[in-house]
């Protein structure tokens, strides 16, 4: 009789332990997608509502957009579940993944590849022709938690010793952050900097004239650079995620074409593993960023 008494617990037991496990992947009624703002804000937003009806569809769940004032608000928003997913730039993942335990689920196609580079823009008809050439000079940033606009261009300054105490203002006379890719370009073309770090194809993405972007070269590239791509917090149901991630892959069909073209200029997206971020975690620690 005790043995069935113990049996009966037990058995309680585990389907409690079930039931709890089930009730913890949450199915929420509604997703919340936080956009990182890297582009002019409002025309972004626009886009990624559009982004966002069509994946809601696939997904079968409403999906609405969330986009903070900067890039590590994509983090706090993941952290403190006000977002179920966010569409990330490479650091801004790594800083999810640590501070919010978010996964990757897929990463951008872009211009058919799943990495790219970042650049120190400089006009041409400054004289300027090297990174050392960049001494005493100005220049822009995009954002602290930009890869491309800030911590791959810093990692480098650091590798080459051109800067010490990973303080920029110890190589260029003044840095500042331009808040986008954009406005930084337009800093350059405009005067107000020397210099600006950027990725490889900013200028023909956000300046577009083939006049402004002949008036500007490049100094120095930094090694390759895992592409942006889309995660989803700590606790969503399984089949939830699995729903979301072959939701994503479906947008490589033709007909998604122009959604993802206004949607940050993407192709398409890919499979992504954790993994792949392991070059962006290291550039992190040399620099030893971490987020407010």
């Amino acid at each position: 009789m005790r043995r069935m008494c113990v049996i009966t617990v037990s058995a309680g037991i585990l389907l409690w332990v079930g039931w709890a496990a089930a009730a913890a992947a949450e199915h929420p009624k509604q997703l919340v997608l936080a956009i990182t703002p890297s582009n002019i804000p409002t025309e972004l937003f626009k886009a990624g509502e559009v982004f966002a009806a069509e994946l809601g569809k696939r997904v079968g769940i409403p999906i609405k957009v969330y986009m903070p004032t900067d890039y590590l608000g994509v983090v706090e928003a993941l952290r403190n579940r006000t977002a179920d997913m966010a569409f990330v730039h490479p650091a801004g993942y790594v800083f999810s993944n640590r501070e919010a335990k978010a996964q990757i689920v897929a990463v951008d196609v872009w211009h058919g590849k799943t990495n790219f580079t970042a650049r120190f823009y400089v006009r041409k008809d400054s004289g300027l022709r090297t990174l050392e050439d960049l001494r005493g000079k100005t220049i822009a940033f995009v954002d602290p938690g930009s890869t491309s606009g800030y911590v791959y261009p810093m990692v480098m300054l650091i590798k080459k010793g051109l800067v010490t105490n990973r303080d920029p203002k110890t190589f260029f006379r003044d840095a500042m952050f331009a808040g986008t890719h954009e406005a930084a370009l337009l800093a350059l073309l405009n005067g107000s900097v020397d210099a600006v770090a950027s990725f490889d194809l900013a200028p023909q993405q956000y300046l577009k004239e083939k006049a402004k972007v002949d008036r500007i070269t490049y100094v120095a590239e930094t090694e390759p650079i895992p592409e942006a791509g889309m995660c989803v917090r700590e606790g969503l149901d399984p089949a939830l995620v699995k729903k979301i991630t072959a939701s994503l892959m479906a947008f490589n069909a033709p007909e998604y074409r122009p959604v993802l073209r206004d949607f940050y200029g993407i192709d398409g997206f890919a499979p992504a593993r954790d993994s792949d971020y392991d070059p962006v975690r290291e550039a992190i620690d040399l620099l030893g960023w971490r987020p407010k």
